[in-house]
């Protein structure tokens, strides 16, 4: 198995936090790394103790939840709690930081952001990055890789289209899914 590196490594650790997550709209994980340690971590959720929308649906003001505390402002609140410094760290989070938490992100002290997927990525953000110093990289997350039953699955249907091919199953129903299965496993 090939190793992965500290930037896939932090990244995975982002989405198994977003699994956390209790936004039915969309699920943030992000963690906070100093010397290739995490030292803080958070999802996007309510505050503790309060409402969540999954249990309550989502409290919608201007196309935006405010029932939520999002990913990148739960790791910071966490190091605040703990006495923890994050001047000089990276910030590692699943999506692309909303105007708010930029902001909080740069006041913190935070120097590099490693981020996997844009969304809606605000322009003055970005500005605002560049004039801090702040360096901003985009790092594909790519699922398979820690996926550690991916050869199982796909043995699974390996097995089941030749299953179906012995039962009869012709090429013009079989293509497809032998498709669909090339793309899922990047075969």
């Amino acid at each position: 198995m090939e190793r992965i590196t500290w930037d896939q490594f932090f990244m995975a650790q982002c989405h198994l936090l977003a699994m956390r997550s209790t936004c039915t709209r969309l699920a943030v994980g992000a963690i906070i790394v100093r010397d290739n340690r995490i030292i803080a971590g958070g999802y996007n959720g309510s505050i503790s103790g309060g409402d969540h929308c999954i249990d309550h649906g989502c409290y919608v003001i201007d196309n935006h939840c405010v029932r939520t505390i999002h990913a990148e402002m739960n790791a910071l609140l966490q190091c605040s709690k703990y006495g923890i410094p994050v001047a000089e760290s990276a910030l590692y989070v699943t999506h692309f930081p909303c105007l708010q938490c930029t902001k909080a992100i740069i006041q913190s002290g935070i120097k590099r952001i490693f981020y996997a997927a844009d969304y809606k990525n605000d322009p003055y953000a970005m500005k605002l990055f560049a004039q801090s110093g702040v360096s901003v990289l985009q790092v594909p997350f790519d699922e398979k890789k820690v996926d550690f039953s991916g050869g199982s699955k796909f043995n699974l249907f390996a097995d089941m289209l030749k299953a179906m091919e012995s039962l009869g199953a012709t090429d013009e129903l079989l293509l497809p899914f032998q498709k669909r299965m090339d793309d899922l496993f990047g075969k």
